[in-house]
């Protein structure tokens, strides 16, 4: 009797099949999780540019002894101006921001747990000219101190809003992200 004992290597075709399948599937999966997750990373990145301009602004102001001025133009951009006389400034940083976020309220947010405004995206109450002093306060034109808040979002989606809050008194920035339920500080 002599038989046939020649050896199977190798993966059959249901099993590459159902290896195939199960990486389609993790990789839909992936996909979703990413699609999810884009306005929420897109609102923390503009959330650091912003809040990195006024803790600098902020800085500057200490260390060089003269008033910073913020000066948010556009729906885009921030800017440190530094007053070296009442009429002269004289430009510190410019920073935009990038992929899509502006400076927004989306309809529906409350205001967050700081409550210093939500009138408008950019909120500091009646100030013309928002400033941080060298003694680290933010102040107004008339040297006034004062609080505010600043709104971000992305194209109207609701987990890309992030708010930045001033205290007025100590300079301290605040950042606040919206997820779905409340303000949360980041």
């Amino acid at each position: 009797m002599v038989r046939d004992t020649a050896r199977q290597d190798g993966y059959s075709l249901i099993e590459m099949m159902f290896v195939v399948g199960i990486m389609a599937i993790l990789s839909a999966i992936a996909a979703l999780q990413i699609g999810a997750s884009r306005p929420v990373l897109k609102g923390d990145g503009g959330m650091r540019v912003v809040m990195g301009q006024m803790n600098q602004a902020r800085e500057l102001a200490i260390t060089h002894r003269k008033y910073m001025r913020l000066v948010f133009s556009g729906a885009i951009q921030v800017q440190i101006l530094r007053e070296d006389t009442p009429t002269t400034t004289t430009s510190m940083s410019t920073t935009l921001m990038e992929g899509g976020l502006q400076y927004a309220l989306i309809s529906g947010l409350p205001d967050t747990p700081d409550a210093f405004g939500k009138a408008t995206p950019l909120d500091f109450g009646t100030a013309v000219n928002v400033k941080f002093t060298p003694d680290g306060r933010l102040v107004n034109q008339d040297g006034s101190t004062i609080n505010g808040t600043v709104f971000i979002a992305w194209q109207n989606q609701t987990l890309s809003a992030r708010a930045i809050t001033v205290l007025g008194s100590t300079g301290r920035v605040r950042g606040y992200r919206w997820d779905g339920k409340a303000w949360k500080v980041v």
